[in-house]
């Protein structure tokens, strides 16, 4: 069984039974209701969603039943084909529609698809509005599709990706002419996605004097498994070392809203990092209060001391990330995977927002990126994760998580969250895989997975 319903969409493998794996009706049934909760939401009887999608092998077909079925429910449908999410994110108000539908499963592999679901700002949908497309999915049996003469229109635009690389150097601290007089050299890892299409033309538009592409054809038979983390990232290191003169390696995920860094000796520069470096060259500039996620990690929060601001943590969760910072009106947050949000471009993670930022950053200091890297504190995260039988009781082994450590400072907002005075631990179930997630940080590696070491044999035992 490989389909996962949520409040942020659906999730599975491709084929298979319906409600078993991601199969052409479970397509059809989500985006009905969707287009149901936007029209009650809206009272609009005619609507316009925007629909993007990135490389991945399915994704034309999925795209093809995602806008059929728009269609037959009155909807006006912008299609932007070959995209990336925060592309599709930012699509949504630049035509005026009422919503969007992004189609990508992330990091997952590729025989996975998903439908993540945008409001009309261009934001996921809340919880709320999530709980309520899955009851209105369940009750589909009395829909009332359109008839010929109301079915929706189809309009395809090519437009999207240049629009959004435009805004990005339109902001104020983008700075392409120290960018330019740097005489950057880059190479990055399109993993045969959209990052292919989207990526290289920002770079060259910025200023960067040679860019190099690996894994370059948007065909969406991915090089290597999609997450950036290190252990998937050996080709592009190994690229670096041997060529001896890169300044920078870029590597995105299949959608490009996450953002890892390669140091100039091919060593990682450390996903945690990404908006680290970020948020202190956004701070530089102008105060203003930081937010990232429970899981991401407290360099954030150090740096935003530096810099005399307040730093708020999140449950895990983009759409959680987004309302704290809107709570707090921060100017810069994230996720540590290497999820930027800048609200002055839009409310969404941006790869290339991210690298834009960042190589600003790196050409402002005017040094090497293994210097820039050691100016910050340097935490180590441990993430692990423990597979679920579907006979366990996740809140029963998160409360017994939470009672063994009860002496430390716990917070239940999203999961358990520990803190201890020179380290922590997040365990929580994902929101997209059967699984129990737990990361720890501490002042080394050893000691960081020492802690999850510690704390999975207590999950394993009582579980047992």
């Amino acid at each position: 069984m490989a389909l996962i319903k949520s409040i942020s969409g659906i999730r599975g493998t491709i084929g298979g039974r319906c409600g078993d794996n991601l199969t052409p009706a479970d397509i059809m049934e989500l985006t009905t209701a969707f287009s149901i909760l936007i029209k009650e939401q809206t009272k609009k009887e005619k609507l316009t969603m925007v629909v993007g999608r990135d490389a991945r092998v399915s994704g034309q077909m999925v795209s093809m039943l995602v806008c059929g079925t728009l269609q037959s429910m009155g909807v006006n449908v912008i299609d932007t084909g070959l995209s990336t999410t925060p592309t599709t994110e930012m699509a949504v108000t630049q035509y005026g529609a009422d919503g969007g539908i992004i189609i990508t499963a992330s990091h997952n592999p590729m025989q996975w698809n998903a439908l993540k679901l945008l409001n009309a700002k261009g934001e996921f949908i809340s919880a709320a509005e999530g709980r309520h497309l899955l009851e209105l999915a369940a009750q589909l049996d009395h829909v009332d599709y359109a008839d010929i003469t109301h079915l929706g229109k189809y309009q395809k635009v090519d437009d999207t990706i240049q629009h959004h690389i435009d805004a990005i150097l339109a902001l104020p601290l983008v700075n392409r002419e120290a960018i330019a007089n740097a005489h950057f050299r880059v190479v990055m890892d399109a993993i045969n996605s959209t990052g292919a299409l989207s990526i290289p033309p920002l770079l060259k538009q910025l200023g960067v004097e040679t860019v190099t592409v690996l894994n370059s054809e948007a065909n969406g038979i991915f090089a290597h498994t999609p997450e950036p983390i290190p252990e998937n990232l050996t080709g592009i290191a190994e690229a670096m070392r041997q060529d001896g003169h890169y300044d920078l390696g870029i590597v995105v995920d299949p959608d490009v809203d996450r953002l890892a860094l390669l140091q100039e000796d091919g060593t990682m520069f450390g996903e945690e990092y990404t908006l680290v470096a970020v948020a202190d060259y956004i701070l530089k500039h102008e105060k203003g209060n930081t937010v990232s996620n429970l899981s991401s990690s407290r360099a954030l929060r150090d740096v935003s001391g530096w810099h005399g601001v307040s730093y708020s943590a999140a449950a895990v969760g983009e759409v959680n990330v987004v309302e704290k910072m809107k709570e707090t009106g921060a100017i810069i947050g994230g996720e540590g995977n290497g999820g930027v949000i800048y609200p002055a471009l839009h409310y969404g993670r941006d790869a290339l927002v991210g690298v834009a930022l960042f190589l600003s950053h790196l050409a402002a200091e005017k040094c090497k990126c293994s210097e820039l890297r050691r100016r910050y504190p340097d935490y180590h995260i441990s993430k692990n994760k423990i597979e679920l039988d579907p006979t366990m009781s996740v809140p029963s082994i998160l409360d017994a998580v939470a009672q063994h450590y009860a002496n430390e400072s716990v917070s239940r907002i999203d999961g358990v969250k520990i803190d201890f005075a020179k380290s922590w631990a997040h365990i929580r179930s994902s929101n997209t895989e059967p699984i129990i997630r737990i990361y720890t940080e501490a002042a080394t590696e050893a000691e960081a997975e020492a802690l999850a070491s510690e704390i999975m044999t207590f999950i394993k035992k009582i579980t047992q």
